[in-house]
C-alpha cells in the first residue's frame, strides 16, 4: 500500500514489528495448528516499509511510502495439504488464515512428497550476516539526492535533453519462519538503490540506457554523480545505432546482461524444472555442460551480501556449495519438496540460489573485445525466447559491433540464436570485470560463435 501521512517522516522511523514479535505470532499460530490436530505445519511473516523519491525535469515528481504485511501457513494432514495467506497479522486475521488452510487440506489430492524439510537438517546456527543497515532518509534527503543524480546526468552533455526519472530508494524488510520441528527465525535486512534512465538526443535519433546502484548499507552505493554519469555515457554511446549484418560471429556479454545468461543456468538446474522433465541439463551431474573457463559457487554467508540468509525457505541450512566446477555439474538447486520428487538430497535452497559467484578470468574487457576480432557485444537483451526443454535460444539484443578487434558503431534491432547447451560450451573466455553490487556476480562472458540476425 502506498502512505502519503507525514512526508518529512524518515522512512527508518516508521512502524515495522520486529523479528522477535514475529517469531512470538509464529510460535503461536504453530501451537494452535496443533492444537487443531493438524500433524504437521509450517508459517511465514513478513513485513517491510519503503521510501522512493524520484526527480524528474530538474524537480520532484513522485514521492512514495510503501508497507506490506503478509503471511503465509500451510498445514498437512498425512499427505494431505493446504496453504492460506492473509495481510492481516492480528491474531484474528491468523486464525482465520489458519482456519482456511485446515479446511483446504480436507480436500486436496495427497502428495506423497509433500511436507516439511526433514528435522535433521534445520537450521541451528550461522554467521551474522550484517543485513541490516536502516538509511534515515525524509523525503527532503531523498529529493536532493536524486535532484543531483539526474542533474548529474543533464549536465554531462549538450545531446542529453532529458531523463525519465532519478530515483533515491530505500526499503527495510524483516521476515520469520517456523515449522512444528521447533525451528523459528528471523532475519531483518535493509535494501538501497539508485538509478537514472537518461535520454540522448542527436540528429533526430534518440537512445535511453539505465545506470543503477544497490546495497544493504547506503555507504556502499556508487556515488550519486558518478551514477548519473554513467546513464548519461551509456545513453549517448548508443547515439547512431544501425543494425548489423546477419552473420555468424562471436558474442562477448557485459555484465549485467551475462547474469540472464547464468539466470537461464540455474533455473535449469533447478528442482521444479528437473521433476517436470522440462530442462535440457536433466541427469548430467558429474558431466561437463561448459567450458572449463566456467566455475559458479554459492556464497549464502557473504556480510552484507545481497543474498546472503542463514536458511532457505523450509528452514533449512545454507551452505557454501559449487554448482559448477571447471565446466562440470556438481550440484543441481533444490527444496525439500523437488528433492523427494527427485530422489535426490535436499541442497537447501528453498527460494533459489544465495549469492552467486561466477569465477573471472584473467582478461580485461577491452582485451576480450581485442580478441574477438569481429563481432557482437551485447549490452541489453529484449524478450524471453529461451526454451529451458531443449535449450533453444533467441532474443533481442543491442550494444555495439567490433572490426578487427575494435569498437566500430553501436547496435540496435539484432537478434542473438543458438542454443544454450552449445553456447555453455563455446565459453570463450571470462573476464576481470566482475560487477560486485549483485546478488549474481559475473564478469563479461565471451561466446565463440552465435547466429547473430540484423539486415
Amino acid at each position: 500500500m502506498t502512505d502519503n501521512r507525514d512526508p518529512d517522516t524518515p522512512a527508518e522511523s516508521r512502524p515495522l514489528p520486529t523479528g522477535q514479535a514475529l517469531c512470538a505470532q509464529l510460535e503461536s499460530l504453530l501451537g494452535q495448528a496443533r492444537r487443531r490436530g493438524v500433524d504437521t505445519a509450517e508459517a511465514a511473516i513478513s513485513a517491510s516499509r519503503a521510501l522512493s523519491v524520484t526527480a524528474r525535469d530538474r524537480d520532484r515528481e513522485s514521492v512514495e511510502y510503501e508497507g506490506d504485511r503478509s503471511a503465509e501457513i500451510t498445514v498437512y494432514r498425512g499427505q494431505r495439504s493446504g496453504r492460506a495467506s492473509t495481510t492481516d497479522l492480528s491474531a484474528e486475521g491468523l486464525d482465520a488464515a489458519l482456519e482456511q488452510a485446515i479446511t483446504i487440506a480436507r480436500f486436496t489430492e495427497a502428495d506423497d512428497y509433500a511436507g516439511l524439510a526433514d528435522a535433521a537438517e534445520m537450521a541451528r546456527d550461522w554467521p551474522e550476516l550484517s543485513l541490516y543497515h536502516p538509511w534515515a532518509l525524509t523525503p527532503a534527503d531523498a529529493l536532493e539526492r536524486a535532484l543531483t543524480l539526474e542533474t548529474a546526468a543533464l549536465d554531462h552533455d549538450a545531446r542529453i535533453h532529458q531523463t525519465e526519472g532519478a530515483t533515491v530508494a530505500t526499503q527495510d524488510a524483516v521476515s520469520a519462519y517456523g515449522n512444528t520441528h521447533g525451528f523459528v527465525a528471523a532475519e531483518q535486512a535493509s535494501r538501497h538503490a539508485l538509478s537514472c534512465t537518461a535520454i540522448a538526443r542527436e540528429s533526430g535519433g534518440m537512445q535511453r540506457e539505465i545506470a543503477f546502484s544497490q546495497a544493504r548499507h547506503a555507504d556502499d552505493l556508487d556515488d550519486v554523480g558518478d551514477t548519473g554519469r554513467l546513464a548519461a555515457e551509456r545513453a549517448l554511446a548508443r547515439l547512431g545505432a544501425r543494425t548489423p549484418p546477419t552473420t555468424q560471429a562471436p558474442v562477448l556479454f557485459t555484465p549485467r546482461v551475462a547474469r540472464s545468461l547464468w539466470g537461464h543456468l540455474v533455473s535449469a538446474i533447478s528442482g521444479g524444472a528437473l521433476y517436470r522433465n522440462a530442462s535440457f541439463l536433466k541427469d548430467c551431474i558429474d558431466q561437463p555442460i561448459a567450458a572449463a573457463s566456467v566455475s559458479l559457487s554459492q556464497h549464502p554467508h557473504r556480510p552484507r551480501g545481497l543474498g546472503s540468509a542463514g536458511f532457505d525457505g523450509d528452514g533449512v541450512a545454507t551452505r557454501e556449495r559449487a554448482l559448477v566446477a571447471a565446466g562440470v555439474l556438481r550440484s543441481y538447486v533444490l527444496s525439500a519438496y523437488t528433492a523427494r520428487r527427485l530422489g535426490l538430497a535436499n541442497t537447501g535452497n528453498a527460494g533459489g540460489v544465495f549469492n552467486l559467484d561466477v569465477a573471472p578470468g584473467d582478461e580485461s574487457f577491452e582485451a576480450l573485445v581485442a580478441g574477438m576480432g569481429r563481432g557482437l557485444v551485447v549490452t541489453e537483451l529484449m524478450g524471453q525466447g529461451v526454451n529451458l526443454v531443449n535449450g533453444d535460444y533467441s532474443r533481442g539484443a543491442a550494444g555495439f559491433w567490433v572490426e578487427n578487434g575494435e569498437r566500430a558503431y553501436p547496435v540496435e534491432n539484432a537478434t542473438i540464436a543458438g542454443n544454450l547447451a552449445d553456447m555453455l560450451r563455446a565459453v570463450e573466455a571470462v573476464g576481470n570485470d566482475v560487477e560486485h553490487a549483485a546478488m549474481l556476480r559475473t564478469p563479461s562472458v565471451l561466446i565463440g560463435g552465435m547466429t547473430i540476425a540484423g539486415r
